[in-house]
């Protein structure tokens, strides 16, 4: 069989598939709600990097499409779960869950499919597998809760940053990557790895999303952009740009973040662009990206490992 890393496009037609025809739960509503985040489009990163480790470690990606896409499916549980908790109304450019059925119903389905997913993970796969994603939740849990905690902290630490980013977005990339490799019949380090791919890769990912925020368009993002800023979120180009110690932009983002006047927001944004923090944002990212590559370095040449390699450096492309 031909290389799905040769073919992306039938790569994700097959995890697509598996959501049209394969995905179904015993609630009609939550079923409905689900889909309905699905059909509204996303990369499906993660389950391509799941399907690209399997076969970068010898197996045949087609046989692991229920894997890649119960990868996906955590991924849009915690996406109905963070609207509720950021009062979002708009995601992937539809409205968010919590929108069209409530706080309730979104916070109830997202712990359904939470369930849903576990109940066949452990039904299918054998350990480590389900140790891995249950331990994987509890981490993207824990880096909400420590993103929480930072919400208008101006001393949060460059550090304090990354290990929210680890946990709450790249612990998912590498679970992806991991398990992938586990189930293809991977070796030891073939598995670390690309589970250190995965790591690298997710930090880098949340630094460009990061990026994303307050220089795309509302377009390109899905969302409005500024976000964050508004959430009062310490992200990467705001530490930076709080780095510099100019006391003008200190003063905008302490007048947003602790007064919440709105009219603070747009000089906080043009702020983070005069002092050059989107370039530092991306150097940092960059990093991650040199890190990710250079973890893959274990593996032998093949079209799998050459895609998961253009995965990271797509990650440093040019931003809309």
């Amino acid at each position: 069989m031909r290389s799905l890393a040769d073919d992306d496009a039938t790569m994700q037609s097959l995890v697509e598939a598996f959501f049209s025809n394969g995905f179904t739960t015993d609630n009609p509503l939550i079923t409905e709600a689900v889909k309905r985040m699905l059909a509204a489009g996303g990369k499906r990163l993660r389950p391509r990097i799941a399907l690209l480790a399997a076969e970068a470690c010898g197996g045949n990606a087609a046989e692991h499409l229920h894997l890649a896409a119960y990868m996906e499916l955590i991924h849009v549980a915690t996406l109905i779960h963070d609207d509720v908790v950021d009062r979002a109304q708009v995601r992937r450019g539809v409205n968010a869950t919590a929108v069209d059925y409530g706080n309730r119903i979104s916070v109830l389905a997202g712990d359904y499919l939470f369930a849903w997913i576990f109940k066949n993970v452990t039904a299918g796969y054998a350990p480590p597998v389900p140790h891995i994603l249950s331990a994987t939740l509890a981490s993207i849990c824990d880096g909400e809760v420590l993103q929480l905690r930072g919400l208008g902290r101006l001393d949060v630490s460059l550090d304090e940053y990354v290990e929210v980013a680890r946990k709450k977005t790249a612990s998912l990339f590498a679970a992806s990557a991991q398990c992938g490799a586990i189930v293809a019949g991977g070796t030891a380090a073939e598995i670390a790895a690309l589970h250190e791919y995965g790591q690298a890769y997710g930090i880098a990912f949340q630094m460009r999303d990061d990026l994303l925020d307050v220089i795309a368009s509302q377009r390109t993002l899905g969302k409005p952009v500024g976000n964050d800023v508004r959430e009062r979120k310490m992200t990467i180009p705001i530490i930076l740009a709080l780095a510099t110690g100019d006391v003008a932009f200190t003063a905008d983002v302490k007048r947003w973040y602790h007064d919440g006047e709105e009219q603070a927001v747009a000089p906080i944004l043009r702020g983070i662009s005069d002092l050059d923090a989107t370039s530092a944002t991306r150097e940092a990212l960059s990093a991650y990206v040199v890190r990710a590559k250079a973890a893959l370095e274990p593996l032998g040449a093949s079209p799998a490992r050459t895609e998961l390699q253009k995965l990271a450096d797509d990650l440093v492309g040019e931003e809309d």
